[in-house]
Order: structure tokens, then C-alpha cells, then sequence
């Protein structure tokens, strides 16, 4: 089993940045790609970002490229989600996800087995 738990969340202006961490259990930590997603009040959870094992590869939703960039330190067997240029609509709870998948880069909830409890993201307009 893999235990998550991220931090690092809170309250930020328009245009203000976070950086948001998930602490990872395990000693096989890099054979994991990782991800977050959000959900919003009342709205369901979403893709924002994945990272290869490696951290050879990224990937990001459409609504955050550009904005938000997703890193690794195996060492440390953390994971980060750097949120810039915040607009209010990036509110949401923000989760991070472990999957074992390979093959293609994991976008759906589906595709990963092990979740954070999520840290909370608000943005004031």
C-alpha cells in the first residue's frame, strides 16, 4: 500500500501562486507516476497534472498549461504542484494520485490506485 498526504494549501489572492506538496510512503516510490487532480464545490473531480516516475515526462489539463508546472524529488518521495497566476476558478480541493499504469499518460480517477485526502485551494477575486 501507498499512503499520500499533501499540504500546503490555503488562501491566495488573484494572480498569487502556491506551491502544494504530497509526501509519499514506500520505498518503490519512483515506480509510480503521479498526479493531481481538483474538484470544485458541487462540480466533479478533474485532471490537472501527471509526472512520470522518472520525472522525464509531464503533462497538464488545457485550463492550467501554462500556469501550473508538476515536479518530483525522489529522494525526498514528494511530488509538487506549483500553482501560478491563480484565478478564482482554480478554487477546489486539490488531490494527488499514485498509479502503476505505463503505457499511456493516466488522465481519468479511474486509472489510479492510491489518493491523498486532499488540501484545500481557495482564490479570492
Amino acid at each position: 500500500q501507498v499512503q499520500l498526504v499533501e499540504s500546503g494549501g490555503g488562501l491566495v489572492q488573484a494572480g498569487g501562486s502556491l506551491r502544494l506538496s504530497c509526501a509519499a510512503s514506500g520505498r518503490t516510490f519512483s515506480n509510480y507516476a503521479m498526479g493531481w487532480f481538483r474538484q470544485a464545490p458541487g462540480k466533479e473531480r478533474v485532471f490537472v497534472a501527471a509526472i512520470s516516475g522518472s520525472g522525464g515526462w509531464t503533462y497538464f489539463a488545457d485550463s492550467v498549461k501554462g500556469r501550473f508546472t508538476i515536479s518530483r524529488d525522489n529522494a525526498k518521495n514528494t511530488v509538487y504542484l506549483q500553482l501560478n497566476s491563480l484565478k478564482p476558478e482554480d478554487t477546489a480541493v486539490y488531490y494527488c494520485a499514485a498509479t502503476r499504469l505505463l503505457f499511456r499518460v493516466a488522465t481519468q480517477g479511474s486509472d489510479y490506485d492510491y489518493w491523498g485526502q486532499g488540501t484545500q485551494v481557495t482564490v479570492s477575486s
